[in-house]
């Protein structure tokens, strides 16, 4: 690459980086549509939450942690025998509900999975703070890179 490409390249980060972003943040996505198909509960903080994962590719049973009591909630995703996956925004309000939900949760002898909320944070970093931003993100990143072999993630 010339010095004047890399001038004209808008980018913070070299092409590398959003490369390993985008294949790190497809990875997430297999993994969360096949969890979806194992019948794993995706409790987010809102509609456009779901809209988003289901542009994404992810048909799972999602649940809106925010429409009623935290308690009662957390006390009735329980009663459902399924596993849970946490999936708040990283934003001081999806950190500190993800945090509340936790506490509830393991008194309720559920231990709820943040290994894909952790992932996600890890790889996008401040670049966004919330889940219905990863559509938007994850177009960027392949405008960024020119990969955009695996649109099989995006469905209307």
């Amino acid at each position: 690459m010339t010095d004047n490409h890399k001038q004209n390249r808008p980018f913070k980060a070299p092409l590398h980086v959003y490369e390993k972003r985008l294949e790190s943040i497809e990875e997430i996505l297999a993994e969360m549509i096949q969890l979806a198909s194992e019948d794993r509960i995706f409790i987010v903080e809102g509609k456009r939450d779901v809209l988003a994962l289901k542009k994404l590719g992810v048909d799972g049973h999602f649940e809106i942690a925010t429409q009623r009591s935290l308690s009662n909630f957390c006390e009735s995703i329980a009663q459902l025998n399924e596993k849970v996956i946490i999936l708040t925004d990283w934003d001081r309000r999806g950190n500190l509900l993800m945090l509340k939900m936790t506490k509830h949760f393991h008194s309720l002898g559920v231990n709820p999975d943040l290994r894909i909320r952790e992932r996600l944070i890890s790889i996008v970093q401040k670049e966004i703070k919330d889940v219905e931003s990863l559509p938007t993100y994850i177009l960027k990143l392949r405008q960024i890179t020119g990969n955009s072999t695996n649109s099989t993630f995006f469905t209307d």
